[in-house]
């Protein structure tokens, strides 16, 4: 999920969020002033709503493993791939943001974007 840099002239609609060692150091790290994660997932970094889609569950509170994120209130989880929940569970995807890494400086872009499957 970790993409190309950005340019000084294609930074509209992207916001910085963190240094790439805090996200390493800590694995889920809340947006200031965001309703938004970041997560450091076996190599790769990860951004997405905070609030479970089942049921508004704050997710900075779960955990990750596998390529998961394990929600606190419920056995659900979602795959950091695409935000897809664990098979049964009457719930929508998780919401994905694009990533992009300047440096150690990882950028969110606030338009939301779903991965197609």
């Amino acid at each position: 999920m970790c993409a190309r840099p950005i340019s000084v002239d294609d930074q509209a609609g992207w916001i910085p969020v963190c240094d790439l060692d805090r996200l390493k150091a800590e694995t889920i790290v809340r947006v200031a002033g965001r309703d938004l994660l970041v997560i450091w997932n076996e190599g790769d970094v990860v951004a997405c709503a905070r609030a479970c889609p089942h049921e508004q569950a704050d997710l900075a509170l779960g955990r990750v493993t596998a390529g998961r994120l394990h929600c606190p209130r419920h056995a659900a989880s979602f795959d950091l791939r695409d935000g897809a929940i664990t098979a049964g569970w009457p719930s929508q995807p998780l919401r994905l943001y694009p990533v992009r890494i300047t440096g150690e400086q990882i950028w969110i872009e606030m338009q939301e974007r779903q991965p197609v499957r």
